[in-house]
């Protein structure tokens, strides 16, 4: 019986990492890439942490943090390289007398992206790039996989806070086992300035799917050419009976 509750406890836990947001290692608004690109020879050094609530049985926690560095390598291209840590936290099932216990996920992420238009009077510019990754263990049930996005930024130049819109396809190269849901489509991202140094911010991925989510928050530059952002993640696929798909998130960035 032991047996069999620790192959339930396995199953369950990577079906919940699969849906556990795939940070971004990029710029980005939340999930979505921006049309900018970090200068050549800059480095930004950035970490997000999330915590879910998936009121699943047995899982009872999804703490993710998610360290990253990016940086300029050309004029209009950068890298990044990103760590994602997924610790999934269990309660006991009673009738698989199991105890609590947790599992930890680690992933690897490399991104590139270039800005290959921009036109500053008219507030336009345009991107593209792709991110893959990499599963550092449980490779039975987790997967390399790579997405590949294009998109397109309007900003809005009348006045001194003016919006920018943020728009473009998306899709994933993935076998079965890595990917559930839709491999492709929509992108899109708005920031709002309030403030000197504060805006609202929100981005949405199409989809129900790992990276299908609609993020909103706020944003606020720090001293030291560093900011930190605070918002919430709601999951395309948590409209129906199980809303669990839902937690904060929160970031802090700085140059290095």
């Amino acid at each position: 019986m032991k047996g069999h509750s620790r192959l339930l406890m396995l199953i369950i836990s990577s079906l919940f990492a699969l849906n556990a947001r795939t940070a971004m290692s990029q710029s980005t608004i939340f999930r979505v890439p921006t049309t900018d690109t970090v200068a050549k020879g800059d480095v930004f050094f950035e970490c997000d942490f999330q915590t879910q609530n998936p009121n699943f049985l047995p899982v009872d926690r999804i703490d993710t943090m998610s360290p990253r560095v990016v940086s300029g390598v050309a004029r209009n291209i950068e890298i990044g390289t990103n760590l994602v840590i997924k610790r999934i936290s269990f309660r006991p099932v009673p009738v698989f007398h199991t105890n609590s216990g947790a599992t930890t996920t680690p992933f690897f992420e490399t991104n590139f992206k270039w800005k290959f238009a921009s036109n500053g009077k008219l507030g336009l510019a345009a991107s593209a790039g792709g991110i893959l990754v990499v599963p550092l263990n449980h490779r039975t049930s987790d997967r390399t996989y790579a997405l590949f996005y294009s998109n397109l930024s309007k900003k809005m130049t009348t006045g001194n806070y003016g919006p920018r819109f943020t728009a473009g396809p998306y899709a994933v190269a993935a076998d079965r086992i890595s990917w559930r849901g839709a491999r492709a489509g929509a992108i899109l991202g708005y920031e709002q300035p309030i403030l000197a140094k504060a805006q609202v911010v929100a981005d949405w991925y199409s989809g129900q799917n790992q990276v299908g989510y609609l993020t909103s928050g706020i944003s606020f530059a720090l001293p030291g050419k560093s900011s930190i952002s605070a918002g919430y993640s709601v999951g395309n696929d948590s409209y129906r009976n199980d809303r669990s798909n839902r937690f904060p998130v929160v970031r802090y960035k700085i140059k290095l």
